[in-house]
């Protein structure tokens, strides 16, 4: 519930990290791996992409993560391949492909290039709006061009955050959305028109977000986290707090994040919770 605390309620509310929870894993583990199971195999064209010259950061990317889950008792390593938490074995030769089959986290491979951050590789099975192959090759602006609030100030400042990152010294984020389904695959290509059939309820998707500088390459691996929830599963006092956030954004990010529609579930929901 990040916007019930003030270091993470507010835009970018980067965070220090600790290098040992860079990645996590809860109980929707074993059903958030099934999914991205099926759609590494099923869509693989559609949820990783990558350019050439981008294979020695991804080696040191899937090596980080081997790094990580090396201390997580959950993991077997054997000449089979690697053991996940929920007993699938992961045996992938490709590392990027291994990397994205092995943790919950969707991870991103930002480079420099001539002092842009471009995205040269990713596995991105829950995305949030947006599609990996459209974005593939793109610098940080131009990723973020149909975020109407992203120009500007908040650009500058995510620009200065990467250039700043360094390597053993991790950030960290959160962000929150509210959407109509509980689709954690949620690709929709640049002003596309988004769903607006809020029908069926209103869910609470939250992303946590984390930076990492890669020591031998000088890549950032961008890692997102996705858990999705009705809002009714939300505590009553949590969502009066939501709906004062909600009020409290400027109009554009309040029509961005469900405008009208999403703020009167809110409400309804905080109704019958009381």
């Amino acid at each position: 519930m990040p916007w019930r605390k003030a270091h993470t309620a507010r835009n970018p509310g980067m965070q220090p990290l600790d290098p040992a929870d860079w990645l996590q894993r809860d109980e929707t583990f074993a059903d958030q791996m099934a999914l991205r199971d099926r759609l590494i195999a099923g869509r693989r064209e559609l949820v990783t992409a990558r350019r050439d010259g981008s294979e020695a950061a991804i080696r040191e990317m899937a090596a980080q993560v081997a790094t990580s889950l090396a201390t997580d008792p959950g993991y077997t390593a054997s000449h089979d391949g690697i053991r996940r938490p929920d007993g699938v074995v992961v045996d992938e030769p490709d590392p990027l492909i291994r990397s994205g089959r092995l943790v919950q986290e969707d991870l991103l491979l930002l480079v420099p290039r001539d002092g842009r951050w471009v995205l040269e590789a990713g596995v991105l099975c829950f995305p949030s709006h947006w599609t990996l192959g459209q974005k593939i090759g793109r610098d940080l602006g131009r990723i973020h061009v149909p975020v109407p609030f992203y120009s500007g100030e908040l650009e500058r400042r995510v620009q200065r955050l990467f250039d700043a990152l360094r390597p053993g010294r991790p950030l960290w984020r959160a962000n929150w959305l509210l959407y109509p389904d509980a689709d954690l695959h949620n690709p929709l290509l640049e002003f596309e028109e988004k769903r607006a059939d809020w029908s069926g309820g209103l869910y609470l998707r939250v992303e946590r977000q984390s930076l990492l500088k890669l020591p031998e390459t000088g890549g950032v691996v961008f890692s997102i986290k996705t858990d999705i929830a009705p809002v009714g599963a939300v505590p009553r006092e949590a969502l009066v707090d939501l709906l004062t956030a909600f009020d409290a954004l400027g109009p554009v990010e309040r029509g961005y994040k469900g405008g009208d529609d999403a703020r009167a579930r809110i409400v309804a929901a905080i109704d019958r919770a009381a």
